[in-house]
């Protein structure tokens, strides 16, 4: 097939550091390369990929900090690009969220949605019931429920490149946070964790802009612990020996977070997982298998004395049948094959199964 993906342009594909929707972008491309399909990337142009790539910008425009004062424009051109290209390709996937919407109407060329974000923003549901007839994949069955009447065909979870990263099966030495610091990911509660039990814990986390008050008032004061170490952003290559040499990947969120990328990348290491059980949590992780599952801060404490119990062969076991980007890619490319056959709709079974 002729496959065209669309991507934020916030970050390159695959990003530098951090940027879960634009390094899945990055998987699906690549896999469907490898797979034999012709493949478009619309991107900024410091991306790496062995797709064709059609620059919309030179470099992703968080790397160039405050020279990028709209950075809706460029996005706005790229959609104005992808249309004029559009009758090229069997498919367009975008991954931009409602950014395309009035254009894949008005044009009616074939294309499907993954959105990536929350969904529980009271204006987005006049945005979508405005767009029914939009083709929308989630990426979890959870992150559908504030909008279960939209016009879902189909749930893929994420999935990586089996021999992204190698797993570690030795005993780990840390408890590890990966991600972002913000209130919703509440680092502050895997600190917490570490000083109750008195293993170390290290930080590898970006702070954006919008979160750098809460940060300063809430979290900076807390890093000055001698469990404690924060490391910083870090890239793609450092993370298999972050997660691998880690006892437990510490994800006490505190939303209804629609995947969670890292906890994929956690089970591809062989590092099991300690979580709260919100939003796409109970679906990606199995409890008392790939990790625990926890409603309280009391059993956070109390997992962490379970986990060495955790056979890490299987995690990543789980991880090659579950989250990989052979089946992430095959999902979609049946996907692709319904919309372009005109046969968008999934049965509730079949939902099921590209879920599991």
């Amino acid at each position: 097939m002729k496959i065209a993906q669309v991507a934020p342009l916030y970050e390159s594909v695959p990003p530098k550091l951090y940027g879960g929707t634009e390094r899945v972008v990055s998987y699906i491309a690549e896999e469907l390369v490898s797979e034999g399909h012709d493949v478009t990337l619309y991107a900024s142009g410091d991306s790496v990929t062995t797709a064709e790539l059609r620059p919309i910008c030179e470099q992703a425009l968080r790397l160039q900090g405050s020279n990028v004062i709209d950075p809706l424009a460029d996005h706005i051109r790229m959609l104005e690009i992808v249309a004029q290209d559009a009758s090229e390709f069997d498919i367009v996937h975008f991954h931009i969220d409602y950014l395309h919407f009035p254009i894949t109407r008005r044009q009616n060329f074939p294309a499907v949605t993954t959105l990536h974000g929350r969904l529980d923003i009271p204006q987005l549901h006049g945005l979508f019931r405005e767009f029914p007839e939009m083709n929308l994949v989630s990426i979890s069955n959870s992150q559908r429920e504030p909008m279960t009447w939209a016009n879902w065909i189909g749930t893929v979870h994420h999935g990586l490149p089996e021999q992204l990263y190698s797993p570690t099966y030795t005993e780990g030495k840390y408890l590890a946070f990966i991600g972002r610091i913000s209130p919703e990911k509440r680092v502050d509660r895997a600190i917490e964790i570490a000083k109750r039990t008195g293993m170390p814990l290290k930080i590898a986390a970006k702070i954006d802009k919008v979160d750098q008050d809460y940060f300063d008032a809430e979290i900076k004061g807390l890093l000055d612990h001698p469990l404690v170490e924060y490391i910083g952003e870090i890239g793609e290559h450092e993370k298999a020996e972050f997660l691998g040499n880690a006892s437990a990947l510490m994800f006490l969120i505190n939303w209804q977070e629609p995947f969670g990328l890292v906890l994929a990348e956690s089970m591809a290491c062989g590092t099991p997982i300690i979580a709260y059980g919100m939003g796409s949590v109970p679906e990606v992780i199995d409890d008392g298998i790939t990790g625990y599952i926890v409603h309280n801060m009391d059993d956070a404490a109390k997992a962490v004395t379970r986990i060495d119990a955790l056979n890490r062969h299987t995690i990543r076991r789980v991880f090659e049948k579950r989250f990989s980007a052979s089946r992430m890619c095959h999902d979609y490319v049946s996907i692709y094959q319904r919309i372009r056959d005109g046969e968008p709709y999934l049965s509730e079974g079949e939902l099921r199964s590209s879920a599991a």
